[in-house]
């Protein structure tokens, strides 16, 4: 019994570990020339795949904290795209299970939907208030390249890391819940 626990806190140290590093690549000044294209949201996607594949090792605090802690680092509205991602993290909760033995396709599709609706609700509320954001073009850049990372970021979570999801027979098998 030991071992399932430790295991499972030792992924959830890992969701937190990845996602600091991946806000401490983000703020390192590699380049002083203005990017070209804008960087896909590597810890959307991660937070993302991680959800699909074992929601217990992502708790809605620990997405919480990490977003909000995002949001102050790189400087966007604080919490507003924490709590998007939040939402869109409790929807994908609740899908996971139905996703089971639908296949990777349908998964990357219900993503794609949550992660355009995240970005599209964020740019609407920011102009509802008001509030100065970034152009068109490079914001759905962004968008496109976040959801075509996420293959890549699954499968890194996969191989490298070992975050598979259950499959039905696993679920049965151990008594997990689905």
């Amino acid at each position: 019994m030991d071992r399932p626990v430790s295991q499972l806190w030792g992924k959830r140290c890992l969701y937190l570990g990845l996602a600091l590093a991946i806000m401490f690549l983000h703020l390192l000044p590699l380049d002083t020339k203005p990017d070209r294209w804008p960087f896909p949201d590597f810890l959307i996607a991660l937070t993302f795949a991680w959800v699909m594949r074992r929601p217990e090792f992502v708790p809605i605090v620990s997405v919480a904290a990490v977003m909000l802690m995002a949001d102050l680092l790189l400087q966007r509205p604080p919490g507003l795209l924490a709590a998007l991602v939040v939402l869109g993290t409790g929807y994908l909760r609740n899908a996971a299970p139905g996703m089971r033995d639908a296949g990777f396709l349908a998964e990357w599709s219900t993503v794609a939907a949550v992660i355009t609706a995240i970005f599209v609700l964020n740019r609407m509320i920011l102009a509802i208030l008001s509030v100065q954001q970034a152009a068109l073009g490079p914001v759905a850049i962004q968008v496109m390249l976040t959801i075509a990372i996420y293959p890549i970021i699954v499968l890194l979570s996969q191989s490298a890391f070992g975050v598979r999801r259950f499959s039905a027979a696993d679920t049965g098998a151990i008594g997990a819940r689905g």
